[in-house]
Parts: C-alpha cells; sequence; structure tokens
C-alpha cells in the first residue's frame, strides 16, 4: 500500500516537476504536482505514524510455529564412570569404565484448539485496519494540502487585484493631473482619487504579505521550506466530475458507507477484535509439549535406548477468565466505533453536499451576469466621471464595488474548490485532474 502510493507519487512528480528550477526562479506547480510533493516527502512519516511496517511484522510472528528445544544432559558422573557397568554394550570388567550416562531430547510445544489459526487471522485484520489508515490518511492529508494551496491561490488571485486597481489608479492619476491644471476638476476632487491610489498600494502591500504567508504555510505542510520562496499555485481549477451529486442524500451516504477507509479500519478492527475474543476463549485447552530423545544409559540394563513423552499443563485454578472478559470488552468497543463513526460518516456527507450545492450556486450567480455587471458599471463611472458627468463620490464606489466584487467572486471560487474536494473526501473517493482546467476566471487575464 505505502509503495503504490510513493510510486503514483514519483510519477505525478516527474511529470511535473521536471523543469522545475532550485535556484529560486518562481515555478507554477498545479495541485496534483504539490500533492506528489507532499506524498514523496511526507508519506513515510505517515506510514511510520500508523505502524504500518509494524503491523506487517506483527502478522509474521503471529504466523510463526514455536520453534523445538533441544537438550543435552550428562549424569552419574563420578570417580569411576561407570566402571564395570553390567550393561549390554559395556565391558563388564571392573577396570574399564563406560562413561557417564547421556541424555539428548528434542520437544516441540504443539497448540490445539486452532490458536494458531485464529491469531494468523487477527494479525490478517490488524495488517489491512493500519493499510485502511494509511489510505484515510492519504485522504485527509490530500485535502489538507489542498487547503493550503488554494489558500494560496485566492491570495495570488488578491494580490493580481490589487496589482491591477493599483495601475488603473495611476493611469486615473495622470488623467487627472491634467485635468486639474485645466481646471475640470477640483483640488478636493483630485486629492480623493489620491487618497484612493495610496489606498490601493496599502492594499497591495498587504495582499503581498499574505502571498508569503500562504507560501511559506504550505512549504511548511509539504517539509519544503527551503523552497518557501520558489513556487507558485497554478490557476488551475478543478475538473468537477461526478462524485454522486446527483443522486439523493441517503443514496450518497451508502455510497460513503461503501467506500471511506476510516470504517473500513473500523470494521477490520472489529473483526479482529472478534477473533481475539475467540482466541482468549480458547485458552483454556492447554497446548501439548512431545518430548523425544536418545538416552545412553550404562546404568540400565541397555545401554543405548530411546524415550518419549508428553506434559500438559492443568488449568485448575486458572482458566484465562480475565483474558477472555478483556477480550470481550474490547470487541464491545471496537463495535461501537463503528457505529460511531457511521455516525460521523452520515454528518460528513450531509454537510459536505449541502456545502458544494451553495457554492456551486454561488459561483453560477457570478458567472451569470454579477461579474460582467461590476465591469460595466466600473467603465460607466469612469467614462462619466472623465466627462464631468458624475461626482467623483459615484466613480470611487464604482471602483469600491468592482474591487469587492471580484474578491467575492475569488473567494467564491475557491470555497467552490474546497467543498468539492471536501465532498470528495467525505464520499471516500480521491479525485484526480486528468488534464485539470486551465480556463482562468472570469476577467482574471486582464
Amino acid at each position: 500500500m505505502k509503495t503504490f502510493f510513493k510510486r503514483t507519487a514519483l510519477l505525478l512528480l516527474l511529470n511535473g516537476l521536471m523543469a522545475f528550477d532550485a535556484y529560486g526562479q518562481n515555478k507554477a506547480l498545479s495541485v496534483d504536482e504539490v500533492l506528489a510533493i507532499f506524498y514523496q516527502r511526507n508519506l513515510d512519516l505517515i506510514a511510520a505514524q500508523y505502524n504500518i511496517d509494524q503491523s506487517q511484522a506483527d502478522a509474521v510472528i503471529a504466523s510463526a510455529i514455536p520453534n523445538p528445544n533441544f537438550s543435552f544432559q550428562l549424569s552419574e558422573l563420578s570417580g569411576n564412570l561407570n566402571n564395570g557397568a553390567s550393561a549390554t554394550g559395556c565391558s563388564h570388567n571392573p577396570g574399564v569404565s563406560c562413561g557417564p550416562a547421556e541424555y539428548f531430547s528434542f520437544s516441540q510445544l504443539i497448540e490445539v484448539a486452532g490458536k494458531r489459526g485464529l491469531r494468523i487471522q487477527s494479525s490478517g485484520f490488524a495488517t489491512q485496519a493500519a493499510a485502511s489508515d494509511l489510505q484515510d490518511a492519504v485522504r485527509i492529508f490530500s485535502n489538507m494540502v489542498r487547503d493550503a494551496y488554494y489558500e494560496l491561490l485566492q491570495t495570488q488571485k488578491n494580490r493580481w487585484l490589487a496589482q491591477e486597481i493599483v495601475d488603473h489608479y495611476q493611469v486615473i492619476a495622470k488623467a487627472n493631473q491634467l485635468r486639474l491644471h485645466s481646471g475640470d476638476i477640483s483640488e478636493s476632487d483630485f486629492l480623493r482619487v489620491k487618497m484612493e491610489s495610496v489606498r490601493a498600494e496599502s492594499d497591495l502591500d498587504n495582499a503581498q504579505t499574505a502571498v508569503e504567508q500562504a507560501k511559506a504555510k504550505l512549504a511548511m505542510l509539504l517539509r519544503w521550506p527551503e523552497q518557501s520562496l520558489s513556487f507558485e499555485a497554478k490557476e488551475q481549477w478543478p475538473t468537477v466530475k461526478d462524485l454522486g451529486q446527483g443522486l439523493s442524500r441517503e443514496q450518497l451516504i451508502a455510497k460513503a458507507l461503501e467506500q471511506r477507509p476510516d470504517l473500513q479500519a473500523d470494521k477490520l478492527r472489529a473483526e479482529q477484535a472478534d477473533k481475539e475474543m475467540e482466541l482468549a476463549r480458547r485458552l483454556k485447552y492447554p497446548d501439548v509439549t512431545v518430548t523425544a530423545g536418545y538416552a545412553r544409559d550404562p546404568s540400565n540394563n541397555a545401554l543405548n535406548s530411546g524415550f518419549v513423552g508428553v506434559s500438559v499443563p492443568l488449568p485448575l485454578f486458572y482458566q484465562y477468565k480475565g483474558e477472555a472478559d478483556k477480550a470481550a470488552v474490547q470487541f464491545s468497543q471496537s463495535r461501537l466505533a463503528v457505529e460511531q463513526t457511521e455516525l460521523g460518516i452520515r454528518q460528513d456527507v450531509v454537510g459536505a453536499l449541502a456545502t458544494w450545492h451553495s457554492t456551486d450556486k454561488i459561483v453560477r450567480r457570478f458567472q451569470d451576469g454579477l461579474l460582467n455587471d461590476a465591469v460595466v458599471v466600473r467603465n460607466s463611472a469612469e467614462l462619466a466621471y472623465s466627462r464631468g458627468a458624475t461626482s467623483v463620490l459615484d466613480f470611487i464606489e464604482a471602483q469600491r464595488s468592482y474591487k469587492n466584487v471580484m474578491r467575492d467572486y475569488y473567494s467564491a471560487l475557491i470555497n467552490r474548490a474546497n467543498a468539492y474536494y471536501d465532498l470528495a473526501k467525505a464520499i471516500g473517493v480521491e479525485p484526480t485532474n486528468d488534464k485539470a482546467s486551465g480556463q482562468k476566471a472570469a476577467l482574471g487575464q486582464q
């Protein structure tokens, strides 16, 4: 699972960053390229946090068969070492030693009642649950990265808007200078426009600061602080695909319950707890240790002989009731966790779906005429002001209205993008931009 994510991230990174200049030139990165950087630099930490490697090691341990024991023993050590031993195979001469008694044995623990099989099944569920945890972590962290990416894009759009307004006021200021000298406008009107120009420059400074802060935030999330000033967000909006937006809430909830990795992980842990409970109940069935060996004992009638034996612990005083009760409690807790996660998924889907519909409608309202109206009002006010047909206050108000509408539009675009990805996260779908739309926001290329 971890290898799959890393290979995917590497492919995305190679496709998007072949031309990256590490010496300080800004590189416009798409959201997929930013995600690829995040996976490459953070996936090992995330996997370690969710114990992927440990769960795989636990599975190996659970499936292991107990090793046999070998023992060797010397006995009947004395001064004469069985001189003249009567055992068949020894010299019966009183002056000849037959040597000490030697015992070689092997013992093997044999688990009964299917305990090893239950451990294997339990560890298998644990490994699958850890993999689902990693999927869920990628689902959550991916949206964190996207949120930071679109926050940067929004600050960049606000900076572009602030720069456009500054440039616009500079043109107006030059024209007003000429009009002031010719007596077409009063000095107070000239100063009002000049103050608005200064205010626009302050807005541009603040917008630039916001961009740098958003870059730093995204770079820290990527664990890439050395490049925090060397990249910018590419203006690519998500290609909206059918995630089930047209389904009813109950149908969408059912889809999420089938796909959400956090719910899958909880269900797998419930299965694991069930196996652990059954394993705890079977601990009262004692395991058997079988022993077999070879003996060379001069004190016996036969010098060389073999032996076998069986040992079984007797659960007379304690029958592992505590372990069984503890496992039953853990099973109940795991089932409760499944129910709580299901309730959380229902809430996530309902909220995300409502937010998506709301943000999509808002963007459509802007694009259906409000943006064009703001431009028309501004241009009309400028034309009227240049001909002395309207007051400076009406001109300034038209400029402010245009700025506010554009800011609200950029915010609506970002909110819709985040709502789209939040809906995908709530359903448990990982959206991909096959060819992310390169369309600019309306009026964004002016």
